[in-house]
């Protein structure tokens, strides 16, 4: 039986669930019947497999030291790679013989912790193959489509873009399988085998919700809006606050509910107080699981208002529910949400915040979109099914 090892050793403590992050807990739960496959990471890596109810999965522990720095602070970050790249290389060096009987080595995102000792195993035994994840390029900081063209953020975005362009070139050269999310990524890694991952939904708890009642009372529910996500520049939740201090322009009582942490929950408070809309916005933090599913339920819409993405998986997550969504027009988001999302122009907030108000007010557009999105999430993003087309793409060849 063929095995495969999954590194992650990037997972920080408190850092909620990226895009990557699901891809990673979802493969594990749906391979582990059909392939020997451990995890290698840090304490903080198992806790979080404990947390999302994989605490069976063999682990392969690189560090029992908890990192509590603030890995907003460059310093820290660096501090953080450098520790944990160091500490993963010392363990497979340490315990080669048993890690390289493995088939296959999966990094599950291009960050140094996760990519590097890979690489590694690549490097020094040839005959693993190296699936690389690399789900999101770093936008180029000088374009002005950039979420890091603004103050503060332009040093970060620069040495994100400058600290992924070694991990890019030493991938596209000797990862055997590249994971990506969206289709337009796949000609940056010419001549390789990529498969498009995109992501998936667990359908079931919506599924059975949307069965058990007889129809959807829209007037009942007590978010018009939801958003879901990393509280993140690329992610255009800032922006979220303007649009939906527009929507309030023609609905003053109009609800937002933001699911979601990261490093601008502080700057989202400030700028939420100063609109003077507390009233219309309320944050929940990071949630998952039931009390994920209760905003679902009592939401009309979903917001993804990303300005950079690679695709995202969140919004579906919230369409599955029959929730149709608001977006803008991004090149990635053509093929993951093709119907069930209206499509703003790029960056114009107030043909945002109309469209909000067109799908809020218009109930035949809204049940039509609401049908589009649970047509398109029911035929294309079961995790279940996505797990098993991906499975077939990398080990029946």
């Amino acid at each position: 039986m063929k095995s495969i090892l999954f590194i992650a050793n990037n997972c920080v403590k408190n850092q909620g669930l990226s895009g990557g992050d699901r891809i990673f807990t979802e493969l594990l739960r749906h391979w582990q019947s059909k392939i020997n496959l451990f995890v290698m990471g840090s304490d903080e890596t198992k806790q979080f497999l404990y947390l999302h109810k994989l605490k069976q999965i063999p682990f392969l522990l690189t560090t029992k030291k908890t990192l509590d720095t603030n890995l907003y602070s460059s310093i820290s970050l660096i501090y953080h790679y450098v520790f944990r790249v160091f500490t993963a290389i010392f363990y497979i060096l340490s315990h080669h013989s048993n890690i390289f009987k493995f088939n296959y080595v999966y990094s599950v995102s291009d960050f140094y912790p996760d990519f590097l000792p890979a690489l590694f195993i690549k490097l020094i035994h040839p005959k693993t193959k190296w699936i690389a994840g690399f789900y999101l390029f770093a936008p180029n900081p000088f374009s002005p489509q950039s979420p890091y063209t603004i103050n503060h953020r332009f040093f970060r975005g620069l040495m994100y873009y400058i600290s992924q362009r070694p991990v890019y070139f030493l991938v596209k050269t000797f990862a055997d399988i590249i994971f990506i999310t969206s289709t337009p990524d796949k000609k940056f890694f010419p001549g390789k085998k990529v498969v498009i991952i995109r992501g998936g939904v667990d359908i079931s708890p919506a599924k059975n919700y949307l069965q058990s009642i007889s129809q959807t009372s829209f007037s009942n529910k007590k978010f018009d809006a939801v958003y879901l996500g990393r509280l993140h520049f690329q992610k255009g939740i800032m922006e979220l606050v303007d649009i939906w201090n527009l929507v309030l322009k023609k609905l003053p009582q109009a609800k937002l509910a933001i699911i979601g942490d990261g490093n601008l929950e502080h700057d989202l408070k400030t700028k939420i107080s100063q609109l003077g809309v507390q009233n219309n916005i309320k944050l929940f933090g990071f949630l998952d699981g039931q009390p994920k599913y209760q905003i679902f339920k009592n939401s009309k819409i979903i917001v993804h208002p990303a300005i950079y993405d690679s695709g995202g998986m969140a919004a579906a997550e919230a369409m599955a529910w029959g929730l149709p969504g608001v977006s803008f027009n991004l090149e990635s988001l053509k093929s993951y949400y093709p119907q069930g999302m209206l499509k703003a122009k790029c960056f114009n907030i107030q043909d945002f915040a109309d469209k909000i108000y067109l799908l809020l007010t218009n109930k035949t557009l809204y049940r039509k979109q609401s049908s589009l999105a649970l047509n398109l999430i029911h035929r294309q993003w079961s995790w279940e099914k996505r797990a098993s087309e991906i499975y077939d793409q990398v080990f029946k060849i």
